[in-house]
């Protein structure tokens, strides 16, 4: 849910026009979308260089894991994952809301892992890998927009 949603339904709920607090955060929400289009348009036009080199950093720093067994079937479903993470940031960034993340990424993600048995440790360490390559990719500003986003999903996953 974006600022604009959000701020619109809670004043809704609470029968009020928008406070004044709550137009100028719209106001800067709009203000910066045109950074936020730029960023997402990076993180999704190079999500493949992201994935693959990401995967490439976590398998040196954990090598064994079933990503890098050589079965092609964990391969590509570890690196589908991964690419459904760097869509969920570029979500963020766009909606300027981490709401999604931690409901669908963190919480979902959490219990999906658990029940598959894969090790949250695992997963945590390679999330890193991949926002180190996409953080590679952004200027400084850029990638302090992004940064949050990739860290809710690290410390959320953390067991």
């Amino acid at each position: 849910m974006s600022i604009v949603t959000r701020s619109i339904a809670i004043a809704d709920r609470e029968a009020r026009y928008l406070s004044p607090g709550e137009l100028h955060a719209i106001g800067e929400y709009f203000a910066a979308g045109s950074d936020r289009l730029r960023i997402a348009t990076v993180l999704v036009a190079n999500e493949r260089y992201i994935v693959e080199h990401g995967s490439l950093r976590f398998w040196q720093r954990c090598p064994v894991t079933p990503s890098n067994s050589g079965n092609p079937t964990y391969r590509a479903s570890c690196q589908r994952d991964q690419a459904w993470y760097v869509r969920l940031v570029s979500y963020g960034v766009m909606a300027g809301d981490i709401t999604p993340i931690e409901k669908i990424g963190v919480k979902g993600g959490k219990e999906m892992y658990n029940s598959l048995g894969v090790p949250l440790r695992n997963v945590v360490e390679c999330m890193s890998c991949i926002k180190e390559v996409a953080m590679e990719l952004l200027s400084l500003e850029d990638a302090a927009v992004v940064a949050p986003y990739f860290d809710c999903i690290i410390q959320g996953l953390t067991p």
